[in-house]
């Protein structure tokens, strides 16, 4: 995978415009899908960053429009991000001051467990897994910096 690189304050790392591209896989089905789109990071009122995603998502050949809004808000630590959904609920907390974080997120009876990776100052990627009684998927995600 490489060396990590570390990120002092996650929040003015992400602030910006970041192109993505994401690979699920259905590890039962054997089914895949891909998602190409652009995320923003724009500052909140109050502090933190609104996390916008939008762009095309295929699965089993049929393309939709899909999008995605998060919060990142200021952590615990300095450098460190409490996410959350866009309707409050806690998500994650991110420290990428290694440049590597793993997280958990239970959801029903489901695991999500993303691990973060920063390449260098415009590349960073995430790989959730996903296992439990609903679902068996790898969203695999990279992101490059525009402009």
């Amino acid at each position: 995978m490489g060396e990590c690189w570390p990120v002092a304050d996650v929040l003015a790392h992400l602030a910006g415009r970041w192109r993505v591209e994401r690979r699920v896989r259905d590890l039962a089905s054997g089914d895949e899908g891909h998602f190409e789109g652009v995320v923003v990071f724009s500052p909140l009122d109050g502090g933190g960053l609104l996390h916008e995603e939008s762009g095309t998502f295929t699965w089993q050949g049929v393309a939709r429009p899909a999008t995605r809004t998060l919060h990142f808000l200021p952590g615990g630590a300095p450098g460190t991000a409490d996410v959350r959904f866009a309707d409050g609920r806690p998500f994650h907390d991110l420290d990428l001051t290694s440049g590597r974080y793993v997280a958990d997120h239970p959801c029903a009876a489901d695991l999500y467990r993303g691990e973060f990776t920063v390449q260098d100052a415009d590349h960073w990627s995430t790989v959730w897994r996903v296992g439990g009684p609903a679902k068996d998927l790898v969203l695999s995600t990279d992101y490059v910096r525009e402009g």
